[in-house]
């Protein structure tokens, strides 16, 4: 089975392709015969970019997988898209504006390049993240919140799955028995408290913007602050949305683009915005440690994974100072060039820290392989 992945973005696409035999296990990823990355073009319309990627790749696909970020309360799986799923991820558009409707034009865009026969199967981020029980997933607002579905959903499930079922392979653990913080750390960033491969406790919410600071984003703020500045002259619930999303994190503190390489360089020089940057997400990424790790009552290993996560070792060391009491067991070599496998413990009185390479386009193309091998046949 040829399996192509879809990861559409506002403004990029991310497509690989898996040629499957049989369907290995989630933690044993094969390497794609094709992978790409591209940017849309200055007015391209809806889709433009996987018609290119399409092109690209050339020969025959069996099932296309596509990231979708929002799946809300009832999309707890992979799923099959109908013209009912495409019409309930739609209406999900308003908690995921960008990013359900880039995966909708993907899913239209496939449809019409490769036919009506190729299954089309939407893989939610936030399906991982269903086994939340109430205390984890319930604002304390109003009851009636619950039956308006303003709850929090947690993100990036996608891959918080998949290093879970990594991390286990690595230890050579059951992932039964493991508990883990899993801690995805990119333009956007959350953690997850996962116990028995089950999600027990993340950082996103409603949306993605609860949480951690991000490159832009400001993760969670006093709710008072943002009532303070709705009352300003001039502002809008627009306006601060921008403001939140696009002019905050990382960004807002060190100024530029919000690249944490950039504000790691400007630290270096000496700039007092870079280090205050630095310093308010080590902080906060301490603090989201310390909450999972309640959740979860324990911890035998902690997993870096993301563009972050993985290649920026002073976040790794700063975020996990204040955790030695744990006895920690650190990847020996901080500036390793290869994340897979930094680091594996063995010595289970101790808890492992792991970085472990993202691999969304496996998961999702594997989450597409199986509901296509397992629909009835036409």
């Amino acid at each position: 089975m040829r399996a192509l992945a879809l990861n559409a973005g506002s403004s990029s696409l991310k497509a690989a392709l898996y040629e499957l035999e049989t369907l290995p296990p989630l933690a044993e990823p094969p390497d794609p015969v094709q992978r790409a990355e591209v940017d849309a073009e200055p007015g391209e319309p809806a889709g433009g970019t996987v018609r290119r990627v399409l092109e690209r790749f050339g020969g025959a696909v069996d099932v296309v997988g596509h990231r979708v970020v929002h799946g809300g309360e009832h999309f707890r799986e992979p799923t099959h898209v109908t013209d009912e799923v495409r019409s309930q991820i739609d209406a999900l558009s308003a908690s995921a504006p960008l990013h359900n409707a880039a995966a909708l034009d993907g899913v239209a865009a496939a449809e019409a390049a490769l036919g009506p026969g190729v299954p089309q199967v939407a893989v939610f981020d936030t399906a991982f993240h269903a086994s939340l029980a109430p205390a984890a997933y319930a604002y304390a607002g109003p009851y009636e919140w619950l039956d308006s579905g303003l709850r929090r959903f947690g993100f990036h499930g996608i891959n918080h799955e998949y290093v879970a079922h990594r991390a286990a392979r690595l230890l050579d653990r059951e992932l039964a028995d493991l508990r883990l913080i899993t801690c995805h750390l990119g333009s956007g960033c959350s953690l997850a408290a996962v116990r028995g491969g089950v999600s027990v406790d993340t950082t996103m919410g409603f949306t993605p913007l609860e949480g951690l600071p991000m490159a832009t984003r400001s993760g969670s703020v006093d709710p008072g602050l943002l009532l303070h500045l709705l009352r300003s002259p001039g502002c809008s619930t627009e306006a601060l949305s921008e403001l939140l999303n696009q002019r905050s994190g990382l960004a807002g503190m060190a100024g530029g683009t919000g690249d944490l390489r950039e504000v790691l360089a400007d630290r270096e020089r000496g700039e007092p915005r870079a280090q205050l940057a630095f310093d308010v997400y080590v902080h906060r990424l301490r603090r989201a440690l310390g909450e999972m790790l309640a959740s979860l009552g324990g911890v035998d290993a902690v997993v870096f994974t993301g563009g972050i996560g993985e290649a920026a070792p002073a976040v790794r060391a700063a975020a996990l100072e204040p955790f030695d009491f744990l006895g920690l067991v650190l990847d020996p070599d901080h500036n390793a060039a290869s994340p897979e496998d930094a680091n594996i413990a063995h010595d289970r009185s101790r808890v492992s820290v792991l970085v472990i390479a993202a691999r969304e386009d496996w998961a999702i193309a594997r989450s597409a392989a199986d509901v296509a091998a397992r629909a009835p046949a036409a």
